[in-house]
């Protein structure tokens, strides 16, 4: 419509939308309600100016907006403004490049043949923070296939069919064939007999009549104590749990007298002192309660002090206090504490390295199996990798983290890591080609190079005859220096692993066998030699006038070259970790006493291995934790925002556009970030008002919740101990053990399923009538009893120390043992049905409470954590990748990314590898909830947790393309880099917003919008545009160059391209997949009210 430039439309001002900040948390959807923006005020990303008058175009009386004609955008314009050039370059002069050609290939069936209109005639968006969005009807895709893709993702223990009876049965018999096995001949039977030996003595100290009357009343706390802190463990982790039982105990019973001595200090306090207990005993639940989630490290510690102030509190209340009572409980808490580190240091004494051992064995048994090229299972491989390097970095918090007695440096053994984590890298990289290695076998030229000499010219062309082609020659080139080189690589790996276990001391028990020889220096000769033979057949192709000058025709033969130079970048690493492990084994290898390492302030964040394993719910605590860790990474890497490059200002001038960069961009340089200061300290940071609201923001996370329902249900139950109608009976049966049954059983994260309950439940039924039987059977003679706790407690133990089902292991033992010596001391009335029926009742009790509540008040839901995981992990995905395209692609003269950006980037990816090796494990615990509402469906979990990895691994393979060549420097240089600016920005930006659409859409559970902006079309737009721009650039040039390094960008310019297109493909089996989780919103059926 025609506009009058002097009209009351020139007096309008101005509005400019900057781009606002998409973060974690904004919303329920991470999306902007726009009803909300349409109603609120101009908010600081609005910014009004005026104007002098309207834009109108300058050959017609279209109002164009904020769009503008831009000469960067004509080809003719940049075939004009170049010296020499005379009209057009035909686009069919030159050939295209093969990773244009490859990539239209790929993105046709993301298009389904819809025209993509590529012309967009000379206009732009000019606005900052806007994009051109190119809208297409949905993919339509085949449902039984999708699902059939989406099977083959889905973990192992998912893929098994529903067993019947019998077969279950059958399972059974095999689980405890497996038991018998492991205990007879690994070393989980040492870890259970040393279990089972400390238990054992405190309670024969318990059988014996003159023992247990000097102990007190409450005698069989040293059994109890002995089952806390078990001695099936380390020397160090034992006297670090030591220390921290005894001061919990001391902590809880110091509270407890404080609290017994105010509540009986006045008349007034001893008439009222069930109210005086209450408030003490709330204090202090809550306290503990928030500490046991904050810092694991005390966990012991905390779990001694709750059991200590129940028993204070709640144990024989009365308006008398015996202050007896508190020896009769730390008397032989201690003496357990003596007990269980006796058995620990004497009997068959753990030093603490075998984990550590153990975990770099097992890495190096599976760079092994990927080694082993080419393999059958490469997806499942590649996620055994991601595990291990997750695995040994948790192996050497564990080795640090406590005291050890060992051979290994924590210094050396960091390094080691790091290296382990290098060389995974490397291998990950590698992408076997078959081709190479069929070509090989097939053909006899390859005998020569197997045996490591390099074929000439004249072996070659005997050998291949007429069949000599370019891929032929690289096959028969590189083949042989290349199996070569693997296999020296294997062999090297194999001589680490022997003297990094030499030197642990474990060889004899983990391997390798020792015919296996410790000489480095000569299996290192032999890797060096196998490189140095391959980089000469590299050399040797260069120049070769078989090998065309582009690889237009023969996208093949870059696939060789992107499977030969990762294995040659993956021997480097394995080059470096041997050389470190030959710097070990040349040490003065003594047995010294490791103290901890680990920085102190991060230790009190986590625990040992074997303190993680009795606490239960480790996989949602390495879930949690994992995602805290990347959630703050991921959060710093944010707030750094990126100032992309100035428009031409004088392109804006010649097109008659104003430049629509922020005014505020401009007092910083070109293609420079956002100083950090400005973001290290804001006013909101500095304020006092800021800093109140983060600790109360803090007081409403689980934390807090965990310790309010703690704390609700342990004073619910103790209730009965302060009234007078109820103390008799609370007190005659010890029912304060439902309490501590609470608090041992209810977890800050995990809230248990049916089965859970069930279990814990039979455990204390058939501890509590085994118990009553050990006591029946003989009338309480010794002997018989310890026959009865023998059978009993082994298992059960076992299920504790070692079983994936800790907590109902350990309720288990508790109530065996608080029945069977309780009947020792019972009233001569009652009888040991009773007692027996009594405790296990309040055991009971306090454990289907503790499970109940844990349903009821902030329950932990698998599904919903995976799917807002999964949530999470597109979002950080959307920043990796914004991270790269400014880092690594999109960046200026002068600001390259250095040694240090490409180390951060790689501890980041090794953090995000984490975090779906943590979603994979949460995955798990979907199948054991109870299926209320409807039925859980993992296949589109899995496929998109699948997809997601993808999009991931593609983006590593960006940043690694990038590093070979500079993406912005191609293609004509500064001016068309210019004419792609929209066009890349088009890129980038679609593919952001799908990930925050789809991710908002998980993390709310709402559907996706049918129409959704199109990848593919943006890609398909800038690839046919830098199409047009190489066809003119191989046009001016005289001669292709041939070089080392030219080939190496080339092909990796290749790589680059086809990962950047293979992203475009996992967006959209993103959208499908969350489509089908999260339903689709299209357009309301005609008639149907709104």
């Amino acid at each position: 419509m025609a506009e009058d430039p002097d009209g009351p439309e020139a007096s309008r001002p101005n509005i400019r939308l900057t781009a606002p900040t998409f973060r974690q948390g904004a919303s329920d959807t991470g999306v902007a309600n726009p009803v909300h923006l349409l109603r609120r005020r101009p908010s600081k990303h609005v910014q009004i100016e005026e104007t002098v008058s309207p834009r109108l175009s300058s050959s017609s009386n279209i109002y164009l907006g904020s769009y503008g004609k831009n000469p960067r955008l004509s080809q003719a314009s940049l075939e004009n403004s170049s010296p020499g050039s005379h009209g057009t370059t035909p686009r069919n002069s030159v050939p295209p490049s093969p990773r244009a050609s490859i990539s239209h290939i790929q993105l046709a069936p993301l298009l389904q043949d819809v025209d993509v209109e590529t012309d967009t005639y000379d206009l732009e968006e000019l606005r900052d923070g806007f994009f051109d969005a190119s809208f297409y009807r949905p993919i339509e895709w085949d449902r039984d296939d999708m699902r059939e893709k989406a099977f083959e993702t889905l973990p192992v223990s998912f893929q098994s069919q529903p067993s019947s009876f019998f077969q279950s049965l059958l399972q059974q018999w095999r689980d405890l064939v497996g038991f018998l096995k492991d205990i007879s001949t690994t070393r989980s039977g040492v870890k259970l007999a040393k279990s089972f030996l400390g238990f054992f003595i405190a309670y024969v100290v318990c059988l014996i009549p003159a023992s247990r009357d000097w102990l007190g009343k409450y005698y069989y706390m040293i059994a109890i104590s002995t089952i806390v802190n078990h001695p099936g463990r380390s020397v160090g982790s034992q006297i670090d749990g030591a220390v921290l039982t005894i001061a919990g105990t001391a902590a809880g019973l110091g509270w407890g007298s404080l609290a017994l001595y105010v509540s009986t200090s006045t008349v007034a306090a001893r008439s009222g002192y069930g109210g005086v207990l209450a408030t003490f005993l709330i204090l202090f639940t809550i306290t503990i309660g928030w500490l046991r989630c904050v810092f694991m490290r005390f966990y012991q510690a905390v779990i001694c002090a709750g059991i200590a102030i129940f028993y204070t509190c709640l144990a024989g209340t009365s308006q008398a206090v015996g202050w007896q009572k508190i020896f009769h409980f730390g008397v032989p808490w201690v003496l357990g504490q003596a007990i269980s580190m006796t058995v620990c240091v004497v009997f068959l004494p753990a030093a603490g390295t075998r984990p550590l051992a153990l975990s770099f064995h097992t890495s190096f048994q599976v760079i092994l199996d990927a080694l082993q090229l080419p393999c059958l299972d490469r997806k499942l491989l590649r996620r055994k990798l991601a595990w291990n390097s997750v695995h040994v970095s948790q192996a050497i918090r564990d080795f640090t983290i406590d005291m050890s007695v060992s051979r290994f440096d924590p210094d050396d053994v960091r390094f080691v890591r790091n290296l382990i984590q290098g060389v995974i890298r490397g291998v990950l990289a590698i992408k076997p080609d078959a081709v190479l290695f069929e070509a090989l076998e097939a053909s006899g030229a390859g005998s020569s190079a197997i045996h490591g000499r390099i074929p000439n010219e004249a072996d070659l062309r005997i050998s291949m005859g007429a069949r000599l082609g370019p891929v032929q020659l690289i096959s028969d080139v590189l083949g042989g220096p290349t199996r070569n080189m693997i296999e020296a690589m294997r062999d090297v790996i194999i001589c680490v692993d022997a003297v990094l276990m030499e030197i642990s001391g474990h060889r004899k028990y983990l391997g390798p066998p020792t015919n296996v020889s410790t000489d480095i220096s000569e299996t290192l000769g032999r890797l060096t030699s196998s490189m140095e033979r391959f980089d000469k057949a590299l050399d040797s192709l260069v120049g070769r006038p078989e090998i065309p000058p582009t690889y237009s025709d023969h996208p093949e033969i870059v696939e060789l070259f992107l499977f030969v130079h990762p294995v040659r970048q993956a021997a480097d690493s394995v080059l470096a970790l041997s050389g470190k492990a030959m710097e070990m084994q040349q040490k003065n290898r003594r047995m010294k006493i490791r103290l901890p390492s680990y920085p102190w302030v991060k230790s009190l964040l986590r625990s040992n291995a074997q303190v993680r394993h009795d606490r239960g719910g480790l996989t949602a605590g390495f879930y949690f934790r994992s995602q805290r860790q990347l959630d703050k990474t991921m959060q710093d890497l944010q707030s750094k925002d990126f100032v992309p490059s100035r428009r031409n200002h004088e392109s804006c001038a010649a097109a008659g556009t104003p430049n629509m960069q922020p005014s505020s961009t401009d007092r910083y340089e070109e293609g420079n970030q956002v100083p950090p200061e400005k973001h290290e300290q804001t006013p909101e940071r500095r304020t006092l008002r800021y800093r109140i609201w983060t600790i109360l923001h803090r007081f409403q996370d689980f934390e807090s919740r965990f310790a309010f329902k703690v704390t609700l249900v342990a004073t619910l139950l103790s209730i009965p101990a302060w009234l007078p109608q109820s103390r008799g009976w609370y007190n005659d049966n010890e029912s304060w053990w439902a309490v501590v049954a609470v608090w041992i059983m209810m977890h800050p994260r995990v809230s248990g399923n049916f089965r859970d309950l069930a279990i814990r439940t039979l455990c204390v039924i058939v501890g509590s009538v085994w118990g009553g039987l050990a006591y029946a059977a003989g009338d309480g003679n010794p002997y018989v009893m310890a026959v009865f706790a023998a059978l009993f407690m082994i298992p059960m133990l076992y299920r504790f120390t070692q079983s994936s089902h800790p907590r109902s292991g350990f309720i288990g033992c508790i109530s065996f043992t608080v029945v069977s010596l309780n009947a020792y001391t019972i009233d001569p009335k009652s009888s040991i049905v009773e007692i027996a029926w009594t405790r296990g009742l309040a055991l009971v009790v306090g454990v289907v409470s503790a499970v109940l509540v844990n349903w009821i008040l902030w329950p932990f839901v698998a599904r919903n954590e995976l799917r807002e995981s999964i949530s999470t992990m597109m979002l950080h995905s959307a920043i990796l990748y914004r991270g790269i395209v400014a880092k690594y692609i999109y960046y200026t003269e002068g600001d390259e990314p250095g040694q240090e950006d490409i180390a951060r980037s790689e501890m980041l990816e090794g953090r995000l590898r984490e975090g779906f090796v943590r979603i994979r494990q949460l995955m798990e615990l979907t199948r054991h909830e109870i299926r209320v509402r409807a039925s859980f469906d993992p296949l589109p979990y899995s496929a998109l947790i699948d997809a997601c990895e993808q999009l991931f691994e593609h983006l590593v393979e960006v940043r690694q393309s990038s590093l070979y060549f500079q993406p912005h420097m191609l293609a004509g240089g500064g001016k068309a880099t210019e004419a792609l600016f929209s066009l890349r920005r088009d890129a980038v930006a679609t593919v952001l917003m799908n990930l925050y659409i789809l991710a908002g859409a998980l993390r709310s559970n709402r559907p996706v919008p049918r129409y959704l902006p199109s990848a593919a079309a943006a890609r398909r737009r800038l690839l046919d545009r830098m199409e047009q721009l190489e066809a003119e650039q191989a046009g001016k040039e005289s001669a292709p160059k041939v070089g080392k390094g030219v080939r190496w960008a080339d092909v990796y310019h290749y790589a680059y391209s086809s990962a950047l297109t293979d992203i475009v493909e996992q967006v959209q089996r993103l959208q499908y997949y969350t489509k089908e989780i999260t339903g689709e919103s299209g357009f309301d059926p005609a008639g149907q009210p709104l």
